[in-house]
């Protein structure tokens, strides 16, 4: 598409509009060349004609400007005005398939399942509304009935453990499955009563409502492995063993290293993992400090230096109560119930500040308390049963904070991906709900570790890159968006 000027029978061509190769490109074009024929601004063509003739006649007399088709000579057909038809990402929902196919989920071949992933990774919502967010994405939405039918398919099909499998042959090929994290986190109900499963429990949101208890290994990048859930009201230490067991028979895995926190620590637990043939690496909590280092503190005294690492050897045989954390909790919760009791008698104010005793119903500072206190300040154990010669004490400290690999994973999961609330009640639905954030978060991680952004930054800069379809001239056509460099590299890097 050309503007030229005719004068005398001759042709000049004055500017190059652009080429069409569809019917709708004809018409834009059409379009934005009668805009510059009819912009007074336009110095281009000032060819001493005015403009309200150029704008009133798109043939006009000779040595005024005319609108030519280069291959359609002779005077252009009017057009009608452009008209949006839709917007959508389209360019975001193509990136993050290729992630989930890269990952081998494609498999399945459950597209409505893919579809409430990816939808989750994007924005995530009720199923109810994921058929808006999907057509946000360029994609026709099932039906809500056709969903609901895709979630029982998780648990009848075995969903869980297909994507469990091709998540361990990612890791397995991306790096080491040697070592592996896990950690529990509880999700609760805006629910009255309790059930089988929801009850309520100890909440790391300090709720009083019914809950679940969502335990997750991962590898030390954080990429998930497997994930389990447990009545609300389990202990955490209870958890870890069922989850590690599940995980070696899926994978017949017999050697490796198991990470976790203080609130895994007993001595069953630690003795099973033992008997098993797995190593482990565990937080100790600081109480257990003048115990674990009496030795230390007899022959070196109290005194630390900043970073220093002390490497004690607790023997396996034998039981040391005083080590126990089911009697260490028994008797703090013990003295919970008659600090409450107290409390509600009158015997005691509501809030007693810390290190202060009452002798004699006289308030008193606590001088062994706050001795104590200062004596363990700053200390930090760890507790492992692989030798110095296997694992020096600061590898051992290092794969420990590896730790907050996992906890980012479960921060992703309950805030990027939602994991909570849910709005589901029975079991099956629930676990169902818990494959499709596991999913996401598999697919999230993913495409963390390929660019090197958050997954919010990464949703954040490509949503935006939205392709429109247009009618105009009588015809239909979707033109893809503007991508700039910065967008450019995200994409490329999740092609990779």
């Amino acid at each position: 598409m050309q503007i030229a000027e005719s004068a005398s029978g001759r042709r000049r061509i004055v500017a190059h509009v652009g080429s069409a190769h569809t019917e709708a490109e004809l018409g834009i074009l059409l379009e934005r060349a009668r805009e510059m024929l009819a912009d007074p601004a336009q110095g281009s063509f000032d060819l001493g004609i005015e403009a309200a003739a150029q704008q009133a006649r798109l043939v006009p007399p000779a040595a005024s400007p005319a609108l030519f088709d280069a291959e359609r000579p002779g005077p252009a057909p009017a057009a009608a005005a452009p008209r949006v038809v839709s917007t959508y990402s389209r360019v975001l929902f193509e990136a993050l398939n290729g992630v989930f196919a890269g990952l081998g989920f494609g498999a399945l071949g459950d597209e409505v399942f893919r579809d409430l992933v990816l939808a989750r990774v994007v924005e995530p919502t009720s199923i109810l509304d994921a058929g808006r967010v999907l057509a946000d994405l360029g994609r026709k939405a099932a039906s809500d009935k056709t969903m609901r039918r895709t979630l029982a398919r998780c648990a009848d099909r075995g969903y869980r453990d297909r994507i469990a499998e091709l998540c361990f042959a990612h890791a397995r090929a991306s790096g080491d499955v040697s070592l592996i994290l896990y950690d529990v986190t509880t999700l609760y109900f805006e629910a009255e009563h309790e059930d089988a499963l929801r009850k309520v429990g100890y909440s790391k949101e300090r709720r009083v409502d019914p809950q679940i208890v969502v335990g997750l290994l991962v590898d030390r990048h954080g990429f998930p492995l497997e994930i389990g859930c447990f009545e609300g009201n389990q202990a955490e230490k209870l958890t870890i063993l069922p989850v590690i067991r599940q995980f070696q028979a899926r994978h017949g895995i017999e050697g490796m290293v198991v990470v976790a926190d203080a609130g895994m620590l007993s001595a069953a637990n630690l003795a099973d993992l033992d008997e098993a043939g797995l190593g482990f690496i565990v937080g100790s909590r600081v109480t257990k400090a003048p115990i674990d280092l009496e030795s230390h503190f007899r022959w070196h005294g109290d005194a630390f230096s900043d970073g220093q690492v002390i490497d004690t050897v607790t023997p396996k045989t034998g039981k040391n109560k005083d080590n126990d954390p089911a009697l260490r909790d028994n008797r703090t919760l013990t003295a919970q119930e008659n600090r409450a009791r107290d409390v509600i008698s009158g015997a005691k104010s509501a809030r007693t500040p810390r290190f202060v005793k009452n002798a004699g119903g006289t308030p008193a500072l606590d001088e062994k308390a706050l001795a104590r206190a200062r004596k363990l300040a700053g200390l930090k154990g760890y507790v492992t049963n692989l030798p110095v010669s296997v694992i020096p004490p600061a590898e051992v400290i290092s794969c420990y904070h590896d730790l907050w690999h996992v906890e980012q994973s479960f921060r992703m999961s309950k805030t990027d991906l939602a994991a909570r609330p849910m709005f589901v009640r029975k079991r099956d639905a629930i676990e169902a709900h818990l494959t499709v954030v596991f999913t996401a978060l598999a697919v999230a991680r993913a495409a963390q570790d390929r660019t090197g952004l958050s997954i919010r930054n990464v949703i954040r800069q490509l949503r935006p890159l939205r392709s429109a379809t247009i009618a105009i001239n009588g015809a239909v056509q979707t033109f893809p968006p503007a991508i700039g460099p910065e967008q450019q590299k995200i994409l490329d890097d999740l092609r990779h």
